[in-house]
């Protein structure tokens, strides 16, 4: 009874490929002016506070421990999208010196998280490589800082590339929280597209695809990586 009342001639189609088609174009510009840039330059910058709130947090000096250490328990323990919203809707009400763009606004809180995350990498990285290393470093009358650079880092990063690469791509996914403060990012494009449509499943999914495909590429240069670096590594 229930299969006769069907209309199968009139079933709306699973996939509306015009849809998908005149979708495809604004998400994939979306991908390439926001959300790769953000992506790279949130990475470049959380790299630079990483190697810094490493060394902070291995350095002798208490003072410099400690910030760094409250500075990590601090992101580390708040949600992506709260310190998101923080730097872009609450700090404006410290005065109009404090007004960011969307997109800068982005920038810092995403290279905030990935510094924090990834001196955690770096730290245990360093600390991996062997005393030894140190230790041959100043016996041939090279200072802490040549140590560091020449033979310790060297080796640090090796064994921090794939921990390295699997935040990278997390932050690849993490960028279409930046939707949430107007950023016009790819999940964004899809939002807007889908609320005139109301086509949100296809539409959610074709952004899922972009995504995917974003980071299965990554993957593989990842993997390129690892193999080059091979070299550095004390075996």
């Amino acid at each position: 009874m229930f299969l006769n009342d069907l209309n199968i001639n009139n079933a709306a189609p699973i996939v509306d490929w015009d849809l998908f088609w005149s979708s495809l174009g604004p998400m994939i510009e979306g991908g390439i002016q926001y959300t790769i840039p953000l992506t790279l330059i949130s990475f470049a910058c959380g790299i630079v506070i990483a190697v810094l709130t490493a060394l902070a947090r291995i350095s002798t000096s208490k003072i410099l421990a400690g910030i760094a250490r409250v500075y990590v328990s601090a992101i580390r323990g708040t949600p992506l999208l709260v310190q998101l919203f923080i730097i872009f809707y609450g700090l404006p009400n410290l005065g109009d010196a404090f007004v960011l763009d969307p997109f800068p606004s982005a920038v810092i809180a995403f290279s905030l998280n990935v510094g924090a995350y990834a001196s955690e990498i770096i730290r245990a990285s360093i600390l991996s490589v062997p005393k030894g290393q140190w230790e041959a470093g100043y016996t041939i009358g090279m200072t802490y800082r040549q140590t560091l650079f020449r033979i310790i880092l060297p080796q640090a990063t090796r064994v921090s590339i794939p921990p390295l690469s699997n935040s990278f791509i997390s932050l690849v996914k993490d960028t279409s929280l930046a939707s949430q403060i107007l950023v016009v990012e790819l999940f964004r494009r899809s939002q807007e597209i889908a609320a005139r449509t109301y086509d949100f499943l296809q539409l959610y999914l074709t952004a899922a695809l972009l995504y995917w495909i974003i980071c299965f590429i990554l993957s593989i240069i990842q993997g390129r990586i690892e193999k080059r670096l091979d070299r550095y590594v004390a075996k």
